[in-house]
């Protein structure tokens, strides 16, 4: 695309008034033409916040975003929140051209709009959609690029940054319609537990068929809820205060082992030992994330968590005796997730400092180095289960706040497979037996949602 086609057209008497505009006037002009063509476009009042004189704080809270609650809220505010976490950039480039954060995301909010109200009227791919989409804007949106050009940002800047927005809100859309109207191959549709969760959930099984859930209530206690292989039993409170997510596993038939982040952010653990619920007990060690933990052998935990120095440390029980804490290096970003397929064996993943999925393994003698997986960025950190001898499947957050997973079957890693959903915490997976996998999040609702291979 030349220079004379990304420029909007601007008539000689409009660039005139603008060149003529004193510094103190320029912002109630801006202001009046954005006003005047939202009003005569969609016949709604928007107000911008300290960026547009004169409106006051108290006018803006009132009504702030109210153009948008007419045009795809729900649709637009999810949008957003990706932009936000992944535009930092180009906030900041807007910014040194004297644009106040608030305009900036108005604009962006704008452009949001347009797209997905126009985004099916184009054909293509979605680089030659952005580009015509793009054009299209420029031209019906002259009076927002006019304020854009009297900030003197270049061409090339505007270019750049707008259309990559414009190609993330596609990309966007076509993953959220893939997530809405396509059921996985072999998967189940999600199901709503119920629940208020203010964690990630944890799963283990202890029999065929049989499946216990835990999760931080709003009184920041351990709540448990368990299939039972024909119903769901309601939640039940088992006490505690928790700074973090449970991590559980079995290591035989009707045995439990929970363990959590308490509020001297030291381990603790509970278990269920047939008949009843123990009391707490503190585990020393000074956690950032949440734990996990896996078992290869009965009467045998070994514990995982995020030390003050990002590495990951361990702790483990050997049927008489707690362990010291170790520490196995790496830098995670996140709380880490752990399986074991085999007896004396261990497999550690968790998110790195690139957001990749990174992989650690005791194979009964030593302790592996640690090794990149990549693939796609994950958002959280990545949840572990396994389904047979040498066999591994991993799941995680993706970038569209949906389940993703990847499996390991002997021989090779998988690409990360959708399985949909848009979830807002660490995933949970667990599979007990055969081909049989249970994979549990939280839902947007904070509800406990859950979905299976069938």
């Amino acid at each position: 695309m030349d220079d004379k086609n990304r420029q909007p057209n601007f008539d000689e008497e409009e660039q005139r008034r603008v060149s003529s505009t004193s510094a103190d006037q320029n912002l109630n002009f801006i202001a009046s033409l954005i006003d005047n063509s939202i009003k005569e476009k969609e016949n709604i009042r928007l107000l911008s916040e300290n960026d547009f004189a004169p409106a006051t704080h108290a006018q803006i809270e009132e009504i702030n975003d109210s153009f948008y609650i007419a045009q795809r809220q729900d649709n637009v505010n999810q949008i957003m929140s990706i932009l936000n976490r992944n535009f930092g950039n180009s906030y900041t480039e807007l910014q040194r051209y004297g644009l106040q954060r608030g305009m900036i995301r108005r604009i962006f909010r704008r452009i949001v709009s347009y797209v997905l109200d126009n985004a099916d009227q184009y054909t293509g791919s979605n680089d030659q959609r952005a580009d015509e989409i793009w054009n299209d804007f420029r031209e019906d949106e002259r009076d927002t690029f006019l304020m854009l050009r009297r900030y003197g940002i270049p061409n090339d800047v505007l270019d750049r940054i707008v259309k990559q927005l414009i190609r993330t809100v596609l990309d966007n859309i076509g993953e959220r319609e893939d997530r809405e109207d396509r059921t996985p191959r072999g998967w189940s549709n999600w199901e709503d537990l119920g629940g208020i969760l203010t964690s990630a959930p944890a799963v283990a099984s202890w029999m065929p068929n049989r499946l216990d859930v835990f999760g931080r209530g709003q009184n920041q206690a351990l709540w448990h809820k368990y299939w039972n292989g024909s119903r769901w039993s309601d939640w039940e409170d088992l006490g505690g205060i928790l700074i973090s997510s449970p991590a559980a596993v079995s290591w035989g038939r009707d045995r439990i082992d929970v363990f959590v982040v308490g509020q001297n952010q030291a381990l603790w653990h509970k278990y269920w030992d047939r008949s009843r619920w123990s009391d707490w007990e503190d585990l020393g060690g000074i956690l950032l994330y949440s734990p996990t933990v896996a078992s290869w052998q009965p009467n045998r935990l070994d514990v995982f968590g995020i030390g003050q120095n990002q590495s990951l440390w361990h702790l483990y029980w050997d049927g008489s005796r707690w362990s010291n804490w170790e520490d196995l290096g790496g830098v995670l970003t996140a709380a880490p997730g752990a399986v074991s397929w085999g007896t004396n064996r261990i497999d550690i993943f968790g998110r790195g400092q690139n957001e990749s999925l990174w992989h650690l393994y005791w194979d009964g003698s030593r302790w592996s180095n640690w090794e990149d997986l990549q693939g796609d960025r994950i958002t959280s950190g990545p949840a572990a289960a396994s389904t047979g001898p040498n066999r591994l499947e991993v799941f995680a957050r993706g970038q569209q706040n949906q389940l993703i997973y990847r499996t390991w079957n002997g021989r090779r890693w998988s690409d990360w497979d959708n399985l949909g959903g848009v979830i807002t915490s660490e995933p949970a997976a667990v599979s007990w037996g055969g081909d049989r996998l249970d994979a549990f999040a939280r839902g947007q609702n904070n509800h406990l949602w859950h979905i299976w291979n069938r």
